[in-house]
């Protein structure tokens, strides 16, 4: 078993292309012997976003704090705390902060991306 808290993991500016205003949190990672799932938490900044991409994996993501915006490729769907989104391989997609505090959420990750 392993406990942690997300004020224990440390905070870094991932370096993603067409990113902006982000900081990521790794608190539960192949590490710490998970089996399948990384969590990661996400935090953007008033006017931040992720890159606009998409990978061969599916993203399970919990947003824990603020609201914003998830973009596919051709549309934007409004989001906010205590909202999940599953974003199936394959498929295009972005975050943004629209609001002017913080925008937290989970990103579980199959643990071999991490």
């Amino acid at each position: 078993m392993h406990i942690t808290s997300l004020d224990k993991a440390k905070k870094t500016v991932p370096v993603m292309e067409g990113a902006a205003g982000i900081l990521k949190q790794i608190p539960i990672s192949k590490e710490n012997g998970t089996p399948s799932f990384s969590f990661r938490v996400f935090t953007i900044e008033p006017g931040g976003h992720t890159p606009h991409h998409k990978h061969a994996f599916e993203h399970l993501n919990y947003i824990i704090e603020g609201n914003g915006v998830v973009v596919s490729e051709d549309k934007e769907t409004k989001i906010k705390k205590g909202d999940f989104v599953m974003v199936p391989p394959g498929e295009i997609h972005q975050y943004k902060n629209t609001s002017k505090s913080p925008f937290v959420m989970i990103c579980a990750v199959p643990k071999e991306y991490e």
